[in-house]
């Protein structure tokens, strides 16, 4: 009786992840945010794209290019950092939504892995340089880096749906009890990085507007920095994801994050005097 009373003080998440149930596949908070996040990025890049007076054919170009390595990427990511064992047994599960096992069934495209989806995009933006070679790709770069934050607050807020990524125990008072996982009070840290995200959003917008102009790829330096910063800082929260963490001093998000946020620093320094960003 005395554990429950406890409990009280808490937040108790017991949201359902599905929206609704339609027999062939279900609606889930987590594909619904997604797509948001994908269709205001997609609408504020289009924005750039025409004050720059840049063909309608480059952005949608672009925008294949970039949805399919980001998606293929996360997906890829995900299995070859968490999960590797799956190429070997089950390789058709990472390409398709579904599992086989223990029998056909609609699963969606579970695990998704951001460092994975980051390298998709760049991967996918090289491609599309390669045949629109008039783009400045710092430029692209930048667009990107106003938007990505922003993307990845509706990412985790789908985490949260899903009650996924959660964090250690803990008494603080703005804990969350995830009812589907146990009974624990836990750091949310869903919110963290998505509050963390947020905020590098209005700091990236603040210096965008507040700037006159800016030496191209530097917005996109930035982005690298204080992203993977904050996602090196919120991972101190969570619990692993996979069993082989543990051994670990620094969990896979962590050695992943720490690349990107070196490779960040130097383009910081050698772009800061780099010639103005253009189209």
């Amino acid at each position: 009786m005395a554990a429950e009373f406890v409990l009280l003080n808490y937040v108790q998440w017991t949201i359902s992840p599905v929206i609704a149930d339609l027999e062939i596949f279900a609606l889930r908070w987590y594909s619904l945010l997604f797509t948001t996040g994908i269709l205001l990025s997609y609408f504020i890049v289009r924005q750039q794209f025409k004050r720059a007076k840049l063909p309608d054919e480059a952005f949608e170009s672009l925008v294949l290019h970039v949805l399919i390595g980001m998606i293929a990427g996360m997906r890829l990511g995900h299995f070859l950092f968490y999960e590797p064992h799956v190429f070997l047994e089950r390789p058709l599960e990472i390409l398709l939504p579904f599992s086989f096992t223990p029998e056909l069934h609609f699963t969606g495209y579970q695990g998704l892995a951001s460092h994975g989806g980051a390298l998709g995009v760049l991967v996918g933006l090289w491609l599309f340089s390669r045949k629109y070679t008039n783009v400045s790709a710092w430029w692209i770069l930048d667009q990107l880096a106003f938007v990505t934050p922003l993307l990845g607050v509706f990412i985790r807020l789908g985490n949260l749906f899903n009650s996924e990524m959660i964090g250690h125990t803990t008494t603080v008072p703005w804990a969350f009890v995830f009812s589907s996982v146990d009974l624990i009070p836990r750091h949310p840290a869903q919110l963290y990085e998505a509050i963390s995200y947020l905020l590098i959003f209005v700091g990236i917008f603040i210096w965008k507007s507040s700037a006159n102009k800016l030496p191209s790829g530097l917005l996109f330096s930035q982005l690298l920095i204080w992203l993977f910063s904050a996602r090196f800082v919120v991972e101190f929260f969570k619990i692993n994801q996979v069993a082989f963490e543990s051994n670990f001093i620094l969990n896979m998000g962590q050695l992943l994050s720490l690349p990107f946020v070196i490779i960040g620093i130097i383009l910081y320094y050698s772009r800061r005097n780099s010639s103005i960003a253009t189209s």
